[in-house]
């Protein structure tokens, strides 16, 4: 089997096709998370704080000097508020996700499996042992 015949075999493998999709829809969940957090929920959060806005909320280091411009240097602890926040919620959807997901597990597992037909064989079988008894 050559390389190129190897590649397309797993390529075409279903776990790799649903692990670019979750890839995929993973990220585009953080982009709604992130914007969640900066433009919902942070911004009551600042207003119970007297009006901040956590994503202004740094500590200036060295401060920008325009006439030789040289950039601002902060510690912008305020965005790793918003990260940590961000993280706390993806986790806490995750978590009920594989809650939910656990959950019809169990409930699919604790169904009683009703017993296999018998085979045709079997039903022969139990056909010619009756008819022995009988007699």
């Amino acid at each position: 089997m050559g390389i190129v015949s190897e590649f397309k075999e797993f390529i075409a493998n279903g776990n790799v096709v649903d692990l670019a999709v979750g890839v995929i829809i993973g990220g585009a969940f953080g982009n709604i998370t992130k914007s969640l957090v900066e433009n919902v929920v942070m911004p009551p959060v600042g207003l119970l704080l007297s009006g901040v806005d956590f994503g202004d909320l740094k500590i200036v280091l060295k401060a920008a000097n325009p006439a030789t411009k040289a950039a601002e240097v902060a510690i912008q602890y305020g965005a790793f508020i918003n990260t940590v926040i961000q993280f706390l919620i993806i986790a806490i959807v995750v978590f009920m996700l594989v809650k939910g997901v656990n959950a019809v597990r169990r409930r699919e597992a604790a169904a009683p499996v009703a017993p296999p037909e018998p085979t045709a064989d079997q039903v022969l079988l139990s056909e010619i042992r009756d008819l022995l008894k009988a007699r």
